[in-house]
């Protein structure tokens, strides 16, 4: 039996005993006034941390970071309180909204660290670059207790290229626990992402507690089995999956983000992913081909099922939102909008008379109509709607910011339209996509993102997209902007946590760089990726490993991290470029479009007898 007095943590006085310099930071900051290859400044255990009472919650969490995966353990009081006097200071968080930078961090020899921070958001950014700068130990949970952590003297100031700094945690297709959600925000703070985008809902389940109406999650949290690999295939497990997050775990979630300086956007997908809501409650959509009650989906893809568009529904949905914006009080909130077959409406006869109602020479301006009321009523509550590129209509608010994904073409006629946006285009910033070629890739879909390829992504040289000052369009006096760009995780493929590591690093470490440092020339072969590359293999991946992050291999992946014996579905882009007809566009649900048989079997005019198209939901 061990004894109580001998240590059973491992030591790790290595990783603490070699400070990391300005170079090994990532995302690069903008700009270094000063460093010494050789000075350092000792942060000694017992000494203090003030801080004005605006960044009081980032110079905490900077002490909790210290504490936790150094052993290093500093008071951290308010600038203002009587403590404060009497301490002996290492580490002073200044609120300054003079700055014309996010932030400024000087480290001396003697004076210890001074981070001035313009507001709040600037403090967590500095925070994130103080633990990288306090080693590899500070990536870790627990370490035994340590007198003190050096620090690199060195000193610059420092701010983001976007403020949208975003990343896609698709939980509705796989679930995935809170506590999984937890560990996702840190790795997302630790890169600087200021945006967590959780898409709560899909055909594929419901997971989000709504009191008003519990079949929601009761019936539609969970189904019978899942797709394994690519609906193509219809090859099916015979397990059960399912769950959801009650109001406290996601108001928990909420307080968490904030406490690392994120706002979690919340997405109720409609009018269409929206399956599992109409089989909680079936009146929310059309009657099927031979009164087929409708079920939370099993397979992958887009269905035909949808919201039916009326009154009743939107009232339904208005509830459902009052709900979600009492939960997150972030300004954005998410409302779908993509891949809305309108088939079913056009054979509904109750559906083709609102639509005259309402006069509209086709039900398919009803797919606008919809989001463009619900659209209204959010911004009637202060906040911003948050809608795919489909959704643009001439209902939608201006108020609304459009997330671009089916390639370059929506993203320069939403800003031309006047709105705000955020580029997600699929064939840069999807990482469910395969990381490379070859069948070594766990069920290897969609088109090959190497990190190479991520790194390369630059919005301002996007065909059919100018960035005209600092991404400001005008047009008949409205303004649209590009607000920033974010990197999505769906989750069809992606079945655990592990899962979404591999998929996630360090491809989206690249998507950091991109979005917070200067614009450079990053293309394959270029010196600013080959340092990218260096730098992430020789300082950042240790992070990675240190904190428990599973990511992908550069040279391919482990063999517990290939799934053998089932098959992928890879795409081409080149070959679906050419096939739209349109430059630069992919994805998506449109007319003529091949579609599938799948759980339903209802006959549309004008269209192959199917449930789910060729295409993954966006």
């Amino acid at each position: 039996m061990m004894s109580d007095s001998v240590s059973s943590v491992p030591a790790q006085g290595s990783e603490l005993a070699r400070p990391a310099g300005w170079d090994s930071l990532l995302p690069r900051p903008q700009g270094v006034r000063a460093e010494s290859a050789s000075e350092t400044f000792s942060l000694t255990a017992g000494t203090g941390i003030i801080s004005d009472a605006a960044l009081l919650t980032a110079a905490r969490l900077f002490a909790q970071h210290l504490a936790d995966g150094c052993g290093v353990a500093l008071h951290c009081v308010d600038a203002a309180a009587p403590l404060a006097q009497a301490l002996q200071v290492s580490v002073r968080f200044i609120h300054d909204d003079s700055l014309t930078s996010s932030y400024s961090l000087a480290v001396d020899a003697v004076a210890g660290i001074e981070v001035r921070a313009r507001d709040a958001a600037g403090a967590f950014n500095a925070v994130a670059t103080l633990r990288q700068l306090a080693g590899v130990a500070a990536f870790r949970r627990s370490h035994s207790a340590a007198t003190s952590v050096q620090f690199a003297v060195t000193s610059f100031e420092d701010s983001p290229r976007f403020g949208w700094r975003g990343v896609l945690l698709d939980v509705a297709r796989h679930f995935m626990p809170k506590h999984d959600v937890l560990r996702y925000l840190d790795q997302a703070h630790a890169h600087k992402f200021n945006v967590v985008h959780l898409h709560l809902t899909d055909d594929q389940g419901w997971r989000v507690e709504i009191k008003r109406y519990p079949r929601l999650t009761e019936v539609g949290s969970w189904r019978t089995e899942s797709n394994v690999g690519p609906w193509r295939h219809n090859i099916h497990d015979g397990r059960p999956h399912g769950g959801f997050y009650t109001q406290e775990d996601l108001r928990e979630i909420v307080a968490y983000a904030h406490a690392r300086g994120i706002t979690v956007l919340p997405e109720i997908d409609v009018p269409g992913h929206a399956e599992a809501a109409i089989a909680a409650y079936p009146e929310l959509g059309c009657a099927l081909e031979g009164d087929v009650p409708a079920t939370v989906r099993t397979s992958w893809g887009i269905s035909t099922n949808v919201l039916r568009p009326n009154w009743e529904t939107l009232e339904f949905f208005k509830n459902v939102f009052d709900e979600l914006m009492d939960i997150f009080d972030g300004p954005f909130v998410g409302l779908g909008g993509d891949e809305v077959p309108p088939l079913l409406w056009r054979e509904d006869e109750t559906v083709v008379a609102f639509a005259r109602e309402q006069g509209m020479d086709s039900v398919d301006e009803l797919h606008g109509w919809f989001l463009g009321k619900l659209g209204e009523f959010v911004v009637s509550r202060g906040r911003r709607p948050v809608v795919w590129d489909e959704g643009v209509s001439e209902h939608l608010p201006l108020e609304s910011v459009v997330t671009t994904w089916r390639g370059y073409v929506s993203g320069a006629s939403a800003m031309a339209q006047g709105y705000d946006i955020v580029l997600a285009p699929e064939q840069d910033l999807y990482l469910d996509h395969r990381a490379a070629e070859g069948e070594q890739e766990p069920i290897p879909v969609g088109f090959v993102r190497t990190l190479e390829d991520v790194l390369a992504f630059e919005p301002d040289a996007i065909p059919h997209f100018e960035n005209q000052g600092e991404g400001i369009v005008e047009n008949q006096g409205r303004v649209g902007r590009l607000l920033g760009i974010q990197a999505q995780l769906w989750s069809e493929q992606l079945d655990s946590p592990r899962r979404v590591d591999y998929a996630a690093f360090p491809r989206l470490c690249a998507v950091a760089e991109v979005a917070w440092s200067p614009k450079t020339d990053r293309s394959q072969g270029t010196p600013a990726s080959a340092e990218f590359v260096d730098r992430l293999v020789t300082h950042h991946l240790p992070r990675l490993e240190a904190a428990g992050v599973e990511y992908r291999p550069l040279d391919g992946p482990l063999p517990w991290q290939q799934r053998p014996g089932v098959s992928g579905w890879p795409r081409d882009l080149n070959e679906e470029i050419e096939a739209s007809g349109s430059g630069e566009f992919v994805g998506g649900w449109h007319e003529g479009m091949e579609l599938h048989v799948s759980e339903l079997d209802v006959d549309m005019e004008g269209a192959t007898s199917a449930a789910t198209s060729e295409v993954r939901p966006g």
